[in-house]
């Protein structure tokens, strides 16, 4: 089930609500109306990817509750390697087989398995409670608010990737505590903002993205082209990304839950390293305390800082697809993060300007890597944006490509929105309902349009 289908909006949604709030004098009946809605959106997708998730949630805290009662951390340890090997194989799996053959000549069979809606995200939080608990930083909970941490629907599928402590805590808060109506219209307004990204920006410059990236497999690109596809899809990657985490964080509100920020306006950025602390943060966070840091980090010599900044970001890549293009992706934010702070610590700091456009030109070379279907379309698209095949064409859908850069830069963020500049006023009410029902109408216009994260 999509946020921005009408199914969602118009029925799934507030039925959730309802049914929520009328179990609200009860903790733990609240807990199961989302525990059953949860199943069911998930199971929209899928049914069959229900038996999963539940085997790794159930295996999860089964191996945790064995590890309280022994206190032998193999226990923990089997369940990081069970979620682990249930990542690979479904996601990697082929990938593996396929680069073996491709190294070795030797022809595999593949297995062809259907690669399960949000199992990276769900996998991942799962690991880091095991982590936490190793590290004795998490108790073990109780089944039931254990399970819904990882199944709640705003964040099942695309993220935030949220913690245990970040959440199961609030599951015991009654939501009609004080600052219900300001959570509930605070929500209101950070979905439909979400919604009019999706549906009104991301979406229209999908078909443009597809064309072009498509086409560069057959032919090389015009000068003009290369560009309108390198913005297109640097600009469609992050309104329908960041519109996913304000629709899930606003979807959330509702329930009286805070879910944690991703976005805060990664492309004001003036270096690199500030990109990362802007750009899914979740994930940022996630990947800096449970690899870059055991790795060794920065507080360990520099070698130690390059290796675990390859590693880390290597594997960031690989975490999004399984491809080499996203371990390439992944190794040149590395390379980069480690030439940005060996600028910084010659204390020469650049002009914000100048730093705010080299920081967007690398990370707009990155896009391209990171979309193309691979390296040699890759490297025709990145020749025609520096002329190497001439300078003829212009930039195609420029209107649609300058409005979503000024969304992509002015929209503030979802927790600047819910902290700072939300107030009750009717303008605000007026405008919210008519953008909602606008892009109700829109959506209805043919079949809605899934996130481009829910590949990964």
């Amino acid at each position: 089930m999509l946020f921005q289908s009408q199914i969602y909006v118009l029925a799934f949604l507030p039925v959730t609500v309802a049914l929520y709030y009328l179990a609200a004098g009860s903790a733990s009946a609240r807990q199961w109306v989302l525990i059953a809605a949860s199943l069911f959106f998930y199971g929209w997708w899928d049914p069959r990817f229900l038996i999963l998730v539940v085997s790794q949630i159930t295996a999860t805290w089964l191996l945790a509750r064995t590890y309280e009662r022994t206190g032998v951390r193999a226990w923990l340890v089997a369940g990081v390697v069970l979620n682990l090997a249930s990542l690979g194989t479904f996601k990697y799996l082929d990938f593996l087989l396929g680069s073996f053959e491709a190294a070795s000549g030797i022809a595999l069979p593949r297995a062809h398995l259907l690669l399960p809606i949000g199992i990276s995200f769900f996998s991942f939080q799962l690991i880091s409670y095991l982590v936490d608990r190793m590290r004795g930083n998490a108790p073990l909970y109780p089944f039931r608010p254990f399970a819904l941490f990882v199944l709640v629907f705003p964040h099942v599928i695309a993220g935030p990737i949220v913690r245990h402590n970040e959440l199961v805590p609030q599951f015991t808060l009654d939501p009609r505590r004080e600052g219900m109506w300001a959570r509930t219209g605070a929500g209101l307004v950070i979905f439909t903002v979400g919604f009019g990204k999706k549906v009104l920006l991301a979406d229209r410059l999908a078909p443009v993205v597809d064309q072009l990236f498509g086409q560069a497999t057959q032919r090389i690109l015009d000068f003009g082209e290369a560009w309108t596809a390198a913005f297109a899809f640097s600009f469609q990657l992050f309104l329908d990304f960041s519109a996913y985490t304000e629709m899930a964080i606003g979807s959330a509100l509702l329930f009286g839950l805070v879910l944690p920020e991703n976005f805060r306006r990664p492309y004001l950025a003036t270096d690199l390293r500030d990109f990362w602390r802007r750009w899914h943060i979740s994930l940022s966070n996630f990947l800096r305390d449970y690899l870059y840091i055991p790795l060794g980090g920065s507080r360990h010599g520099a070698a130690r800082y390059v290796f675990a900044t390859i590693v880390t970001m290597g594997l960031c890549g690989l975490w999004h697809g399984a491809g080499w293009t996203y371990v390439a992706w992944g190794l040149w934010h590395g390379v980069g993060l480690i030439a940005c702070r060996g600028w910084q610590q010659l204390a020469r700091p650049l002009p914000t300007f100048v730093g705010w456009a080299i920081t967007m030109l690398f990370v707009l070379i990155g896009w391209v890597v990171f979309r193309a279907s691979g390296f040699a379309t890759a490297g025709s698209i990145l020749g025609s944006l520096v002329g190497a095949h001439g300078f003829g064409g212009a930039l195609a859908e420029a209107k649609l490509i300058a409005i979503a850069a000024l969304a992509s830069a002015l929209i503030p963020s979802a927790h600047e929105m819910k902290d700072r500049l939300l107030r009750p006023m009717p303008v605000i009410a007026v405008v919210t309902a008519l953008l909602a029902a606008f892009c109700v109408f829109e959506v209805g216009k043919g079949a809605p349009v899934n996130f481009i994260y829910f590949q990964f």
